[in-house]
């Protein structure tokens, strides 16, 4: 044989081959093009603040927190048939942190769920492009997007709208600022980064200050500014945002009854966050 003739068997069989073709693409209401496969990212590293909760920080937490009870708890009272088919609203308000804590076991030890970031931006209410700003900012810092790397609880940054009318300037349904929930190893970098590079950047600051001796324990701590300005996330690239913002960082813990308040400062005090009473 040829090479002629075995080129030409060669060519032959490679024109057998079918012709992958390839798929349109599928786009949601967005406009946005939907992958054809489910996309998810996962963690790349263990994080350092989540194995130091759980091989240190928990086991002294249920120490610390640890409440024996000797005997078996009385059952809830029996409720009255007349309120038994009617609306009952959970109890809030100012006695919700007066009801008993669940009992002490090693699966309800104090722990961090979430940490929720929120601004409010005055010049919203004069107009909404005002908040494109905090929008930009937040994502800088969390890197959460809507289902962002597959996830579907990611909700990403949302926009906080008014509830009520206040003052003839605020109006139900109007944008006032933006928030955004960190969970997982997102969170923990989001405190890392706070403790340790944040925090001692502030001037005169020693620490979140606490209630005063004379008053209720029960009640959150003071509240102390934090600029964005001082995160790595935004100091490297300042010069894209019109103005610094202030913010609010929310730390929600699983602490539920009496003692909650000291439970939770309790485990922030063990990631490095300072406290002190003024």
């Amino acid at each position: 044989m040829s090479a002629g003739t075995i080129r030409a068997a060669v060519t032959a069989g490679r024109s057998l081959r079918p012709i992958r073709k390839t798929r349109k693409l599928v786009h949601d209401e967005r406009g946005l093009p939907i992958p054809h496969v489910d996309i998810v990212v996962r963690d790349t590293h263990l994080s350092r603040l989540d194995e130091h909760y759980h091989n240190t920080l928990a086991d002294n937490l249920m120490y610390m927190t640890y409440k024996h009870e000797s005997g078996s708890r009385p059952p809830p009272r029996d409720i009255h048939p007349y309120v038994k088919l009617r609306h009952n609203p959970s109890v809030g308000g100012s006695q919700l942190g007066r009801k008993p804590s669940p009992p002490t076991t090693s699966e309800n030890v104090i722990r961090l769920e979430r940490i929720q970031l929120h601004t409010m931006t005055k010049e919203a209410l004069v107009s909404r492009h005002n908040l494109l700003g905090p929008i930009m900012a937040f994502r800088a810092l969390s890197g959460e997007t809507e289902q962002g790397g597959g996830r579907r609880g990611s909700t990403g940054v949302q926009v906080v709208r008014g509830v009520k009318s206040v003052g003839g300037w605020v109006r139900p349904g109007l944008p006032l600022g933006a928030k955004v929930d960190l969970r997982g190893t997102k969170m923990y970098e989001f405190l890392g980064t706070l403790t340790e590079f944040v925090l001692p950047r502030l001037r005169e600051f020693s620490g979140l200050p606490l209630p005063p001796a004379s008053a209720n324990l029960q009640t959150p701590s003071g509240v102390s500014g934090v600029a964005m300005g001082f995160f790595p996330q935004i100091e490297v690239n300042i010069d894209a945002y019109p103005k610094m913002y202030g913010m609010h960082i929310h730390f929600i813990t699983n602490a539920r009854g009496v003692g909650a308040q000291d439970r939770a400062r309790q485990l922030l005090s063990g990631f490095q966050i300072p406290f002190a009473r003024r």
